[in-house]
């Protein structure tokens, strides 16, 4: 066998990347299967409202029309057509009431997909109007309820507690509780409270959601854009009443996904009206009806912290308010997982933590890149940087007084292992030359600094499986339920079994998710690939390696200095058989006690942190991010060039939603569903940007590696807000933060009143 070599922690080029740029690499929403028909959906224009009545007559009528179907159709089919991670709340489509603009309604399906189109134009429906709730903090109380029954999915070990409930908006309620925060703040020399908002996006991957549903013989084959094909195959057979190996899901390459494509998106209602017409049914979105499909949390946080004089943060108590929309989706695992988090990064003994999922009647909110964690940080780093202003304390003073040491206990009781903290905040500090004297402008135009730390615990407990192929001419194939969406996987894992089995990258082979072919993996989301797929993978790698070893013991030949073809030669005869290696990993997790309180919260700390410089013209409030520094504790990195663009893709996603991005509603209707009125960041939006990863390790993680797709987000809102604090003396508290705040603020501050 080939000498063990130097590939993981190489910047190699990724496998994908020739196939990527020829445009040979394959996309749903690029394929066509024969037979096949388009469907196209009527929308809800109402946001909640009982359903009187359905005219699908003039679309059934129109030629080349196959067939309309509406949410009694659907239910002919499957008796409880209801969909959902948390909860089974989601129709496939709307059945006896609507409960958010662009809620599909009925659908269309035509060979021509310009056919289905104008089709779908033509039905019209009939509502009782209803009270609707659109505010995450009015719908812990609202008179008007989206769900009158919430039925768990009991899908993840960590939400099987949740009960059925009824006539609440509170899809879930998490509560953490440590020490004794009411005497700790009368023991305060100061006490400080602010609130903050954060507004609804989205995220906008530029391949929309399609799946492709073929029918067979009571069975299925979708084609889909999908980040969970495992959860998907999984869903889609219990909606059927089938067993798991009745629904094949395969997965080409994703652009982007960014945590819209995981659990069931388009799938449910492609395979529903796969199996009512008996015919291939593609449901692909537009851009348009991407804001009608998932979202990011709107939310509130409320925070107020006790600190002493000398800056020392004693108590710390938190409200988070989640707005979940219509459909829960996962954020009821958003809701926990992340505001456990609340408090920041900080080693703070008296805790109080209110965390509330609620319904609300706008379009459904799931993970997105962060899985709660910007919102967050947003918050606790603004308010970080109000106190120490307010006590004359520098920024990054007040954050090496508190920061959260190596080994000492997180708000839920879990230490802190393998967590640069500090090392990314001393980093930081260096980066930008804290403790130097900083140009802070003359006349109309000022200019400010500001920092900010964030962390996020990965989500736990989950499982991942990985096969490692090795064939008779020493190429090898790698079977794993991971999707490549543009975060380079498939290199990483190529890698990962490079370094382990000797094997050249060249004759490495990273087969695409088909869960007929590819093992179970819970997810790609969450930052959880590197480490829990990771893992996987290198205990596949091994266990082949091994095998291989043992095979060539067998015929008298030595696996460390025989080549891979000898040894088959030797056993077989021929250049013929192959090794197979299979590996699994799911990491240890301890659920939480009724106070929040566990010792094992989470197998790995993800840490990020930001620098941001501004100038700001005092006259008209216009402002531009001049600098931003991004400082994130990867372990030990597999591919050093593709972590460089994870944390420069993450960085400006998020510079999108601090400056720019914010979906508008009048009546639950958005208003600005167009790349037209919704901006994204263009390449001219773009500040310069600094990216490095300080020198770590997560001994527990795969060569000493974690996640990084999310550590990028985490500092990037807050920092800037500190900057153009520092800049002007204007504090602001919601997102996204624009040049009409900021010149309110001014207005403000000069003691001028503003309509």
């Amino acid at each position: 066998m080939n000498a063990p070599t130097s590939i993981v922690g190489q910047p190699l080029p990724r496998l994908e990347a020739r196939a990527k740029v020829s445009g040979r690499a394959e996309y749903v929403h690029n394929m066509r299967v024969p037979n096949m028909l388009h469907a196209k959906v009527f929308r809800s224009t109402l946001a909640h409202g009982r359903i009187r009545s359905i005219d699908v007559g003039a679309a059934r009528a129109m030629p080349g029309v196959f067939a309309v179907y509406t949410g009694e159709d659907i239910r002919k089919l499957i008796a409880e057509p209801y969909y959902g991670p948390a909860f089974h709340d989601q129709p496939i489509l709307a059945i006896d009431k609507v409960r958010y603009v662009g809620e599909p309604v009925a659908v269309v399906l035509a060979a021509d997909v310009h056919v289905a189109d104008n089709a779908a134009a033509l039905i019209t429906a009939q509502y009782d109007e209803l009270a609707a709730v659109y505010g995450e903090v009015e719908a812990m109380n609202s008179r008007a309820v989206v769900h009158e029954v919430l039925k768990p999915a009991g899908t993840f070990a960590d939400l099987k507690y949740l009960k059925d409930k009824r006539d609440t908006n509170i899809a879930l309620d998490f509560h953490l509780r440590r020490g004794d925060v009411k005497k700790a703040f009368a023991g305060a020399d100061h006490v400080f409270e602010h609130t903050f908002t954060t507004q609804q996006v989205l995220h906008l991957p530029l391949e929309s959601f399609a799946t492709i549903a073929e029918p067979g013989d009571g069975s299925l084959l979708l084609h889909s854009s999908t980040q969970s094909p495992s959860f998907v195959r999984t869903e889609i057979a219990r909606l059927f009443g089938w067993p798991d190996n009745k629904v094949r899901v395969k997965v080409p390459y994703l652009g982007g996904g960014f945590g819209a494509k995981v659990y069931v998106k388009s799938e449910a209602l492609a395979a529903a009206c796969a199996m009512l017409a008996r015919r291939p049914v593609k449901y692909a979105l537009t851009l348009e009806e991407q804001f009608y499909m998932i979202t990011k949390h709107a939310t509130t946080l409320r925070i107020k912290s006790g600190v002493m004089k000398d800056g020392k943060i004693t108590a710390r108590e938190c409200e988070v308010w989640w707005n979940g929309g219509a459909y829960a989706d996962i954020g009821p695992r958003v809701t926990q997982k992340s505001g456990f988090t609340a408090p920041g990064p900080y080693d703070i003994d008296h805790v109080h933590i209110d965390s509330y999922a609620l319904y609300t009647h706008l379009p459904p909110a799931g993970a997105l890149r962060g899985f709660g964690i910007p919102q967050l940080v947003w918050a606790y780093e603004s308010h970080t940087d109000m106190i120490a202003r307010e006590l004359k304390i520098d920024p990054l003073a007040i954050r090496r007084k508190n920061i959260l040491r190596e080994g000492r206990p997180q708000a839920t009781g879990t230490p802190m292992k393998d967590a640069a903290l500090e090392l990314v905040l001393e980093r930081l500090a260096t980066r930008m030359q804290w403790d130097k004297g900083f140009d802070k402008g003359t006349g109309t135009v000022k200019r400010g600094r500001g920092i900010a730390i964030g962390f996020k615990a990965s989500i736990s407990p989950t499982t991942s499986m990985a096969i490692v192929n090795i064939s008779a001419d020493g190429s090898c194939a790698l079977y794993s339920s991971t999707v490549d969406m543009g975060q380079g996987s498939d290199t990483a894992m190529a890698q990962m079994v490079a370094e382990v089995t000797g094997i050249p990258i060249e004759k490495i082979t990273v087969v695409h998710p088909d869960t007929d072919v590819t093992p179970y993996d819970m997810a790609t989301l969450g930052s959880r690939s590197t480490f829990h797929m990771g893992h996987a993978v290198k205990n596949a790698a091994e266990d082949a390696r091994d095998k291989l070893y043992a095979l060539a013991r067998d015929v008298g030949l030595s696996g460390e200095t025989t080549l891979i073809p000898d040894i088959f030669r030797k056993k077989y005869g021929m250049l013929a058989g192959n090794i197979v290696g299979v590996g699994s990993f799911i990491p240890g997790y301890t659920p939480p006690n009724a106070d929040g309180q566990t010792d094992n919260a989470t197998p790995f700390w993800m840490i990020g942190a930001t620098g941001a410089e501004v100038e700001v013209d005092t006259e008209t409030g216009e402002f531009k991010v001049t600098r931003l520094v991004n400082l994130v504790d990867v372990g030990k990195p597999i591919n050093p060039a593709i972590m460089e663009t994870q944390i420069s893709g993450a960085t400006v996603m998020q510079l999108g939603f601090t400056l720019q991005e914010q979906m508008h509603f009048t009546n639950g209707q958005v208003t600005n569903a167009s790349l037209a009125d919704y901006k994204i960041p263009g390449i001219r939006d773009i500040p310069p940007m600094e990216n490095e990863a300080v020198d770590a390790e997560q001994r527990s993680g795969p060569f000493g590696a974690k996640g990084v797709g999310e550590s990028g987000t985490f500092g990037v809102s807050p920092a800037i807000a500190n900057a153009i604090d520092d800049a002007v003396g204007v504090r602001l508290t919601s997102l996204p933060l624009t040049a009409e705040a900021v010149f309110r603020g001014l207005a403000k501050k000069a003691g001028r009143e503003l309509l």
